[in-house]
């Protein structure tokens, strides 16, 4: 175990010397996914469920992946006539011009006219009153598979407003980029946040749709009563599939890369490294200035409107790991989390009494509630390697991985 931490940087240092330095952003997200057979969204099937919503008060939780091919959801729709008498919003907004964490107020969307209520402040979920003019609630979120990403904290509470209030949900379903990865620990519900609020491993392996199933089936909304689903599937979809997003799903994740790196280093917001916050490339860089001398990638955070206003380590040289051009398929050949870079960085970083300190950063995250775990921030200070902390895993996460079999709806 000791040797493990005194070689460990050196290894993997090495193994990353080819890519640690400076190199050109990466490709932004295409216009337009090419692929043949490719999967077709519950979104862009809309001789599915346009005869179904011909007639009714429509209200639509929506953000800027809420799209038909090009087009916003919300616009597509209204100009064919839906009476869509409101939208709910989460974080990062309607359109997605929020930062995260940043709390979002009501408005009136200036390109339609239709209200818009904000579920990412005071109010999380529908009420009654809000749902009195609404005959049918529409959910169509791009989801990463994680467990802290706040769509399906946002599903589930408009699950639990539709169950209170006698209304069908309707679920456009869309495929999850990381549907291949099941894996960390499972949560342990004394660590519940808005950053972790199910039993589920970090990487959940589920569509929104698979994940609503399984709110229904383990009877995680409050008092165990049900919320009436109609899901429109993803045709031509496999949860091994590689799927480009043909938007950004958050401002942070605005690469292919950073998508598929988000399960394993959004872990470093846990951390006193800034992880790309406050860069055009956010959770594909990680670094801090105390790190000087011991890696020779350097960036600096400013402040970006509309991703990170306040980052961590604003306006000072960082020094670090420079994953932009890592290599994915790694990860898809594993189907594991990289556990490496956090040991890495950990066993750099001189002080590290306070390698864990959220305290200088205004940023949202703890390593325990992102962890879901009292233990891992343990095994880190503890020199544990990949194999030991992944063994603590166990048996939490094949039960889930068994349990997960009951509500997929693909391969």
């Amino acid at each position: 175990m000791k040797l493990y931490a005194a070689l460990a940087p050196l290894l993997i240092a090495g193994a990353l010397a080819g890519y640690l330095r400076p190199q050109p952003a990466e490709k932004p997200f295409p216009p337009a996914r090419v692929a043949a057979p490719g999967p077709i969204t519950g979104a862009d099937q809309t001789a599915a469920y346009l005869p179904y919503l011909q007639g009714k008060r429509v209200a639509v939780l929506a953000n800027l992946t809420t799209i038909i091919g090009r087009k916003h959801l919300v616009d597509s729709l209204q100009s064919r006539g839906v009476n869509i008498v409101k939208v709910f919003g989460p974080e990062h907004g309607f359109r997605g011009n929020a930062s995260a964490g940043v709390h979002v107020a009501d408005e009136k969307d200036p390109a339609t006219g239709i209200p818009i209520i904000s579920l990412y402040g005071p109010k999380r979920q529908p009420s009654a009153a809000d749902l009195a003019d609404v005959d049918v609630l529409l959910y169509d979120l791009q989801d990463v598979g994680c467990r802290f990403y706040t769509n399906i904290n946002a599903l589930r509470n408009l699950m639990d407003a539709c169950a209170q209030n006698d209304k069908e949900l309707l679920i456009l379903d869309r495929p999850n980029p990381n549907g291949y990865l099941v894996d960390g620990p499972v949560l342990d519900m004394q660590l519940k946040s808005g950053i972790g609020q199910f039993p589920i491993p970090i990487a959940h392996g589920l569509t929104v749709a698979e994940f609503a199933q399984m709110v229904n089936g383990e009877k995680w909304l409050p008092g165990g009563k049900p919320c009436r689903l109609r899901i429109i599937p993803v045709k031509n979809y496999r949860h091994d599939m590689e799927y480009v997003l043909p938007v950004k799903p958050s401002p942070n994740l605005n690469t292919p890369q950073s998508i598929l790196l988000y399960p394993s280093t959004c872990l470093f917001e846990g951390t006193v490294l800034n992880h790309g916050r406050g860069t055009q490339f956010p959770f594909t860089v990680l670094g801090s200035p105390a790190l000087q001398g011991k890696f020779s990638f350097a960036y600096t955070p400013v402040s970006i409107p509309g991703m990170s206003e306040t980052p961590l380590h604003m306006n000072q040289v960082c020094y670090g790991l420079d994953l932009r051009q890592y290599d994915t398929r790694e990860l898809r050949k594993t189907k594991r989390l990289n556990l490496d870079w956090m040991i890495t960085l950990y066993n750099a970083y001189p002080d590290k009494a306070h390698f864990f300190d959220r305290t200088q950063s205004k940023e949202i995250g703890n390593i325990n509630g992102l962890a879901g775990t009292l233990d891992f921030k343990k095994q880190i200070e503890a020199g544990q390697t990949p194999e030991q902390i992944r063994a603590s895993w166990e048996p939490g996460l094949s039960q889930y991985k068994q349990m997960r079999k009951k509500y997929l709806l693909y391969r």
